[in-house]
């Protein structure tokens, strides 16, 4: 009897062990478990912007303890600032049944609300989501989006002084847009109109379609030399900022972007958020809802990192000499 008991003792311990040993393993196995994240960007990959904002993403990912390919897959959808390639690209992406969306540009955000009120999304490069009716209010989001907003509105006035300083002889200022209903164009062209006013400057908006519309509204623009142009952050305008550029040079046209990615291509100067930190701050918010968080729970953020970006290069060609105040406080200036 007493070797049965020890025998019985041996093989319960064995077995305990053996157990013990197991639990760890199958915790491991859950916990390495592929989490998947479908990115829906507005430009496309080959570009220089497009790069730098998944770049920053994943940065922002890996420095939380993401590894791609290891526990997590991120399944990208680019050029989509067309409705329709969005709407395509949103419900394809839903077929892979992602835990959680990033949605960059408000087309992106129109498809991915319209096909989804339960998978999690954070959203940048998108204004007035309360206007939008993506979140019930900044603060308390309540559903199943939160993210980042690109546009203060009384950063829109700074855009028309700064143009003013460096064009001090500009008596009229324009603005083009695409999307003459979308509540952040109205906002931002009644900011611009707003600002224009308080200089004492006339004020004129351009709505375009199509790339010959852009050509033919900076020409019009052009043909005073007395005009300024402030471009918005607008999607359509924004995929054909080379154009802008050009046609801005061409016309001798002094001009201040809303993106930043006009300047490195010649364009004369950008002020507003740091569009490329949203999505290192979009990556926070998604490991969040990853281990576990809501995003009702998760406020939406302003910007809160604003960036001058100066092109003297530009202004030479333009003849016209940058404020020395300036040119210490920009951020980056480009010689």
């Amino acid at each position: 009897m007493q070797f049965k008991s020890k025998l019985r003792r041996r093989e319960f311990i064995t077995l305990l062990g053996g157990a013990t040993a197991a639990w760890p393993l199958a915790a491991r196995g859950q916990q390495a478990r592929m989490r998947r994240v479908a990115a829906l960007i507005a430009h496309s990959e080959t570009t220089t912007i497009g790069k730098s904002y998944a770049a920053a993403f994943e940065q922002g990912l890996s420095a939380r303890n993401w590894t791609i390919g290891r526990d997590l897959a991120i399944d990208y959808r680019w050029d989509i600032a067309d409705p329709e390639r969005a709407r395509a690209a949103t419900t394809d992406l839903l077929r892979r049944s992602p835990d959680a969306i990033l949605a960059h540009a408000i087309e992106a955000m129109d498809a991915v609300q319209q096909a989804t009120h339960t998978v999690p999304v954070v959203f940048t490069g998108v204004s007035e989501p309360t206007a939008h009716g993506y979140v019930a209010s900044l603060t308390r989001p309540g559903g199943n989006v939160t993210g980042f907003t690109n546009i203060e509105p009384s950063v829109v006035g700074k855009l028309v002084e700064l143009l003013r300083d460096v064009a001090p002889r500009t008596v009229r200022i324009a603005s083009i847009f695409s999307r003459a209903s979308d509540p952040v164009t109205n906002m931002y062209t009644r900011e611009v109109e707003a600002a224009a006013k308080r200089f004492g400057l006339a004020f004129v908006a351009f709505e375009v379609q199509e790339p010959a519309d852009i050509e033919a509204a900076v020409a019009r623009v052009g043909a005073e030399p007395t005009s300024a142009l402030v471009v918005p952050p607008d999607t359509f305008v924004s995929n054909h900022h080379q154009l802008v550029v050009q046609l801005a040079a061409r016309h001798k046209l002094p001009a201040i972007y809303a993106l930043p990615f006009f300047i490195p291509v010649g364009g004369l100067i950008y002020y507003g958020p740091n569009v490329v930190d949203e999505f290192r701050r979009a990556a926070e918010y998604i490991d969040r809802i990853l281990r576990g968080e809501r995003p009702a729970d998760l406020p939406v953020q302003m910007p809160n990192k604003f960036d001058l970006m100066i092109n003297l290069k530009a202004a030479r060609a333009l003849g016209l000499a940058v404020p020395p105040t300036m040119l210490t406080i920009a951020d980056e200036v480009i010689e």
